[in-house]
């Protein structure tokens, strides 16, 4: 049985999450501040997180930050009534894997935990490789010939996709809902930019994302060094 840690200070809100989602099958711990949800993701080992950002003791920013620094990469769902583009971007640049806007739809919000689930089920690997390039999924780093290569994490995620599916297409639509776990109409042009990014930053490391015109992106198969 899957376990999902919510973070969330509004009693009721929190209360019919847990009511909804162990009727889904799934065990559920809740926390209603910031310290105590942070002792939990330390202790109960959860494989998801929902995360409220305004929360009393210490704010969901500083709680999913130090949650990554410690290293644990399980899903962060951000469920929050901060909307605004500038929070969603922050959160997703520390390490969140999706954001929802209150007031959201339950069967959405359903169906984005086991979209994040099965995400973390196949990103278990603990290293990709590609020749001398390596990726750390649980460090979330990435080395090319044991040297550091500075990305993002959303560029990350990205590299992280491609390699998961080595040797195969991967379209647009496949890294938004990798990057965000649902569709987003912004997210198709930003899919580029984090594309022409990381190619700037790899082609030192002669790894080639490949463009497949009308398709997707895929970097071929190649035997580890």
């Amino acid at each position: 049985m899957k376990r999902i840690l919510i973070v969330e200070d509004n009693a009721d809100l929190a209360f019919g999450l847990r009511n909804s989602l162990e009727i889904a099958s799934y065990e559920v711990i809740v926390a209603n501040d910031g310290p105590s949800g942070l002792r939990e993701a330390r202790t109960v080992s959860p494989d998801l997180i929902i995360l409220d950002l305004m929360l009393p003791g210490m704010d969901g920013y500083r709680v999913l930050r130090a949650v990554r620094e410690g290293g644990s990469q399980v899903p962060v769902l951000i469920l929050t009534a901060r909307g605004e583009v500038q929070d969603r971007v922050r959160g997703l640049d520390l390490g969140a894997d999706d954001y929802l806007a209150k007031p959201f739809d339950l069967p959405e919000l359903e169906a984005r935990v086991r979209a994040l689930l099965r995400r973390g089920n196949a990103a278990a690997t603990p290293f990709l490789h590609h020749g001398k390039l390596r990726l750390d999924t649980v460090g979330r780093r990435v080395f090319h010939d044991d040297q550091p290569i500075d990305l993002s994490a959303r560029e990350l995620a990205v590299l992280e996709l491609l390699l998961l599916r080595e040797g195969r297409v991967v379209t647009k639509q496949q890294i938004v809902d990798h990057l965000y776990g649902w569709d987003d109409t912004s997210s198709s042009n930003a899919v580029e930019v984090f594309v022409y990014r990381l190619r700037k930053k790899l082609e030192e490391s002669g790894v080639e994302i490949r463009t497949v015109r009308g398709m997707g992106y895929i970097i071929e198969k190649r035997n580890a060094a």
